[in-house]
């Protein structure tokens, strides 16, 4: 009886150790495994998206000849795995450089996923929205803590939580994001997003503890941003 107990016990141990966000359960890759997955996860959004006439990203039909699909607008991607997209044709001009503690204006709708190999196929999967400025408020989002967390939140930090910048920033979109310019238009202006950012888990939070943003683990996420910096202000 107290071996069955035993076995109980340490089934549930591990059922929970491998629990997704979405309620199914898999076995937690490696980490060398899951860049790999990242990667492999975030070329097939470029060949599978495209931008609409107001630069939100859009999936694209397979016998869609019109549309341009992401992977044809020039992608970039940096040394860390980060992978940006400059939309033709919606840049500010001049605009305005981003400097890294800058308080930013933006307007976003930004999506996390989990890379995972189902059947030899691998794709994001699990979407959870992060940030959406367009279908929520319609109005754009002030002084993100996810690009730079002031001061002031550090020094404020619940007893237990790390007084730390990389508890709350993802690194990857402050890598990217500097590869673009702000405009200077009002917070009430009409969007006309401006590019793509596609962030792999290890230049997010990988595996690391993060500050509670929408509820659920970041563990393994990828983030796809899709915004305009309205404004960007020195701090």
């Amino acid at each position: 009886m107290k071996k069955t107990f035993l076995f109980l016990a340490l089934a549930s141990i591990a059922i929970t150790s491998c629990r997704k966000d979405d309620n199914e359960i898999v076995p937690e890759v490696s980490i060398e495994t899951q860049n790999s997955y990242d990667d492999q996860a975030a070329q097939k959004f470029l060949e599978t998206h495209y931008l609409d006439a107001k630069g939100n990203i859009k999936d694209l039909e397979k016998t869609d000849t019109v549309n341009v699909k992401l992977s044809k607008l020039n992608p970039v991607t940096l040394p860390s795995g980060v992978i940006y997209i400059v939309r033709p044709g919606a840049q500010p001009t001049p605009g305005k450089d981003i400097g890294a503690t800058d308080i930013l204006t933006m307007m976003s709708n930004t999506v996390t996923y989990v890379a995972t190999n189902t059947d030899d196929v691998v794709s994001f999967n699990s979407a959870y929205p992060f940030k959406n400025t367009i279908g929520g408020t319609g109005t754009p989002e002030v002084d993100p803590a996810y690009y730079y967390v002031k001061e002031s939140i550090l020094a404020n930090a619940p007893a237990g939580e790390p007084k730390q910048h990389s508890y709350y920033e993802i690194e990857g979109f402050q890598e990217a994001l500097k590869k673009f310019k702000a405009f200077d238009i009002p917070d009430d202006s009409n969007y006309n997003l401006q590019g793509v950012i596609i962030v792999p888990s290890r230049a997010a939070f990988a595996r690391d503890n993060h500050f509670n943003y929408v509820g659920i683990s970041f563990r393994n996420r990828s983030f796809v941003f899709n915004f305009q910096i309205y404004k960007t202000t020195p701090r």
